[in-house]
């Protein structure tokens, strides 16, 4: 069984924006290493309840054991989907309403330490990046099968890429010579497409464009944004949803879609009062995101772009 050496960020904040009921029902979107999951089922009492989702079994299989106490007494469900199927999933197990929601995005730590599963430039491994399995799209189809203009759309829009072009005209040479097979070959051929001076600073050369490849592999904003529409409709009044993202995109689209729900319409001009059917339904915990303390960053590298966001549901 792989080892999750894998450290919660910002693991009590996120927990307290959800101001734990004991007899609530709560949802873990992203079990991960279990850190969430662990700090919410410990509060809950005999009649609570923690649905902990993760599409990536390797999780549910650690978790299984991690966790098995809560799961023998009865407090914890696994459930082995993208959270994107939350509110099926939930129906099929008769749960309609939720009294809270965590998610913290990204790549778990051991999927990145995983060399075979893929995800890094600093192992040498079949190109892979698939977050779930039984996926058939892998990161070595998308490198050598979808056309130029795709690749430059994803290495400019989920990479944030300054040389998405050279770098999707070299990938297109490279395999219509032989195709690009390893994480090795794809790092090597993303750092000859980049000027030596931009590649100075700004860490790996590879970086940006391998987390393109990643979020377009697992569909993640896609996949964040179905979710989070479904969750916020999920929540019972005072129930509240704790986002903790890893990157701007991330964090932009959390950010957009809280403030549309705290946002009041347009109205004609003269109203006296907002009317209550135009009220906003939700409100902002914090306005600016929470961020991990100097401790917790001088204690985890992976902890420096962690923002945290939270909303609260404030009537029907």
């Amino acid at each position: 069984m792989t080892e999750f050496n894998h450290i919660t960020v910002l693991l009590n904040e996120a927990v307290e924006g959800l101001h734990v009921k004991p007899n609530g029902i709560y949802v873990d979107a992203t079990l991960g290493g279990g850190g969430h999951s662990g700090k919410i089922v410990e509060q809950l009492d005999e009649s609570g309840h923690l649905y902990s989702f993760d599409q990536d079994q390797t999780a549910i299989d650690y978790n299984r054991e991690h966790l098995a106490k809560y799961v023998e007494e009865g407090k914890l469900t696994f459930i082995n989907t993208n959270f994107r199927n939350i509110t099926q999933a939930l129906n099929d197990l008769g749960i309609s309403e939720v009294d809270g929601i965590v998610y913290d995005l990204g790549v778990s730590s051991p999927q990145f330490d995983d060399g075979q599963r893929g995800f890094s430039y600093n192992y040498d491994a079949e190109l892979d990046m698939r977050m779930d399995q039984r996926q058939s799209l892998t990161a070595k189809e998308v490198v050598n099968e979808w056309p130029f203009n795709q690749l430059v759309r994803i290495l400019s829009r989920y990479g944030e890429e300054k040389f998405a072009k050279q770098i999707a005209r070299s990938i297109e040479k490279q395999r219509a010579i032989q195709p690009i097979e390893t994480t090795f070959e794809l790092a090597d051929l993303v750092k000859e497409s980049i000027p030596a001076a931009a590649r100075r600073h700004g860490g790996h050369p590879a970086k940006k464009s391998f987390q393109a490849v990643r979020i377009a592999v697992n569909d993640e904003l896609g996949a964040l944004e179905d979710s989070l529409e479904q969750a916020l409709q999920l929540l019972r009044v005072d129930g509240r949803i704790s986002v903790i993202t890893f990157q701007s995109l991330e964090d932009r689209l959390v950010k957009g879609m809280f403030r549309e729900q705290v946002t009041i319409p347009d109205l004609p001009a003269g109203l006296p009062v907002i009317p209550d059917e135009m009220q906003p339904k939700f409100k902002l915990i914090n306005k600016k995101p929470i961020l991990p303390t100097t401790e917790e960053l001088d204690n985890n590298r992976r902890a420096h772009s962690a923002k945290l966001r939270v909303i609260e549901k404030i009537r029907k």
